[in-house]
């Protein structure tokens, strides 16, 4: 069993799958870091001093026996736009990989039509034709 675990974690796709959960987790904090420190404050600022990881809805104040419950609005743009910047990071990091996979397809398809030999045309099998009925003329008169 120990030996059947060991090969499929040499696997390069398990290893590749490690290496990505990895720096997605880097890129996260990353991106957290940039929304939460980089791009909300100025934000809050043209928006009127709005800091945003305070906007909250109280549903109920806080007592001496529980705290306030709230629904954290503004916790909730920060996530968002942390989201959307890691979607389109995505989305060009596929598009790009897809357009790679297209050009690598389309160079392997140009070599194979380069390899192929090339199929005659319709007058080069009409000369071929005429030549073996010519061929098979002659040897009937000879």
């Amino acid at each position: 069993m120990l030996q059947e675990f060991k090969t499929f974690i040499s696997r390069g796709s398990v290893v590749d799958l490690a290496v990505g959960i990895i720096i997605g987790s880097a890129f996260t904090s990353i991106v957290n870091s940039l929304v939460n420190d980089i791009i909300m404050p100025p934000v809050g600022l043209i928006l009127g001093n709005v800091d945003f990881s305070e906007i909250a809805i109280t549903l109920r104040s806080a007592t001496e026996d529980a705290e306030a419950v709230t629904m954290n609005i503004g916790l909730f743009i920060n996530a968002l736009v942390s989201f959307l910047i890691v979607a389109l990071a995505v989305f060009f990091l596929v598009k790009a990989i897809n357009r790679l996979q297209r050009e690598q397809e389309a160079e392997a398809e140009a070599t194979a039509e380069e390899e192929a030999p090339a199929e005659p045309t319709t007058e080069e099998k009409l000369v071929a034709v005429l030549e073996r009925l010519d061929a098979k003329l002659d040897d009937q008169r000879g």
